[in-house]
């Protein structure tokens, strides 16, 4: 699947992302700016890196629409939803936490993901194949330097492997 995120202009207060299918359907919606890198993009960055393919943006590559990703996705205690998917938004949450907070902090973001992953009641997801809260934060902190270069009315496109 490929992501196409266009920002907005300047005085806009959503970016855009477009998700084409490798079937060529497509769904969209509007990104809040959030002043750090778009919510949906640290999706993208988890899910590839650890090769989630059950989270909101698997959901997606999959045929659901967006709208309906994202309920099921951002449903904190939705009941029967999988691991994979409560796992993959606690993981977000963290690492947005650690974006705003403008430095990695590891007791912070395991702390994040415990009380995230408590609340959903899904089991803390071990990172130590993908070099942890750390590797995963340098990941999303490279993707937003990308973000942030980009110029107002440009596209950004990234590519989700094969499920």
């Amino acid at each position: 699947m490929k992501l196409i995120v266009n920002k907005a202009g300047k005085s806009e207060k959503y970016d855009l992302l477009r998700c084409v299918r490798r079937d060529g359907s497509e769904t969209s919606t509007s990104m809040p700016r959030q002043g750090v890198l778009p919510h949906d993009l640290i999706h993208y960055v988890v899910e590839t890196t650890l090769d989630y393919q059950h989270g909101f943006l698997g959901m997606v590559a999959a045929g659901a629409e967006i709208s309906f990703a994202m309920e099921q996705s951002h449903g904190a205690l939705q009941a029967g939803l999988a691991d994979q998917a409560s796992q993959t938004e606690s993981l977000v949450e963290s690492l947005q936490a650690q974006l705003w907070s403008d430095s990695f902090d590891q007791a912070m973001f395991d702390a994040g993901l415990e009380s995230a992953c408590a609340m959903r009641g899904c089991a803390v997801p071990a990172l130590q194949q993908a070099g942890g809260g750390a590797a995963l934060c340098d990941a999303v902190l490279a993707l937003s330097q990308r973000w942030q270069a980009l110029p107002f009315y440009a596209t950004l496109e990234l590519d989700m492997p094969a499920l």
